[in-house]
């Protein structure tokens, strides 16, 4: 069953931006090949850690929507775990009704028009 995820995953701060995409574009690509897309990308940058993580203050952090089926992202997970620029990632289910509401499953007019009637 097609399911919308929300990926967080927070690269170490030292890391260049182009080895961020490069491990952006992977994932995107482990995805793909599973038949989901990745349906949003935010960049919400370099922030500070409330506490020291790996002898490090400061990660820059990347959500993901994605569009897939749960079986398809075991690689995606594995390859986040083993990833050395990577420091953490937590993967979340969206509900339905939210999904809907942000425009990833189902039809979002429709479904907007409905509730207005």
């Amino acid at each position: 069953m097609i399911r919308v995820y929300e990926l967080m995953i927070i690269f170490d701060g030292d890391v260049p931006d182009a080895d961020v995409q490069a491990q952006l574009t992977k994932v995107d690509a482990t995805v793909v090949a599973g038949g989901g897309k990745v349906a949003t990308t935010d960049h919400w940058g370099k922030r500070r850690f409330a506490y020291e993580i790996n002898h490090k203050w400061e990660g820059t952090y990347v959500v993901l929507e994605i569009v897939t089926e749960a079986r398809d992202l075991h690689d995606v997970e594995r390859m986040l775990r083993l990833a050395d620029e990577v420091v953490r990632h937590k993967l979340m289910r969206l509900p339905d009704d939210e999904a809907t509401r942000r425009g990833l499953l189902g039809d979002a007019p429709a479904a907007a028009t409905a509730a207005a009637e």
